[in-house]
């Protein structure tokens, strides 16, 4: 049993015979009254989003989940389709189970494809990609005042904030958490 007051980002709980994602927590302890942990939780085969406060000690099954490393292959409109390694088969998959990693996926790209009880309800992509920057304006000698940035455009099509020395063709190592530049690879 997982306590309310162990919940963190991406912790999986069963309630009520669903599935649910913690997506937002905070632990919160008011100056009068007992604490609590005000969570956003998302409903794993529904997608919906709920908010809700919890008291800290309140117990819940953890949920078990099934992570396979899939590679991505290539997308179909709305449609993005992932090869099992192990076995060669091929899932496709929509954008809503993808989530914001869509302006980092690149081909052959190798994600975990996470799944409850055979349905499959996120991609989780590696933590840092390197990309290879396609477009960007010139940095201009003299214009470095403190942290400087501009925007580039990189292979996959997202527009991300880059320091002033970075050209065109330039492989960079991007965070796809946040979606930050992190250095030149």
């Amino acid at each position: 049993m997982i306590s309310a007051g162990d919940f963190r980002n991406g912790t999986t709980f069963v309630m009520d015979g669903e599935v649910f994602q913690v997506v937002e927590f905070q632990h919160v302890k008011p100056g009068k009254g007992s604490a609590f942990v005000r969570t956003k939780y998302r409903n794993v085969r529904t997608g919906s989003v709920v908010e809700r406060s919890f008291n800290p000690n309140d117990k819940y099954e953890p949920a078990r989940l099934d992570r396979r490393d899939m590679s991505y292959l290539y997308s179909d409109g709305d449609l993005y389709y992932f090869m099992d390694i192990e076995n060669y088969e091929q899932m496709p998959l929509n954008s809503a189970m993808i989530g914001d990693g869509i302006k980092f996926l690149k081909e052959n790209m190798v994600c975990h494809v996470v799944s409850h009880e055979g349905q499959v309800f996120s991609v989780e992509l590696p933590f840092f990609v390197e990309l290879t920057v396609t477009d960007t304006e010139p940095g201009v000698r003299g214009d470095t005042a403190q942290g400087a940035m501009k925007n580039a455009v990189v292979e996959t099509g997202a527009t991300i904030r880059v320091p002033l020395f970075i050209n065109e063709g330039d492989v960079i190592r991007i965070d796809t958490r946040s979606g930050d530049y992190m250095e030149r690879a």
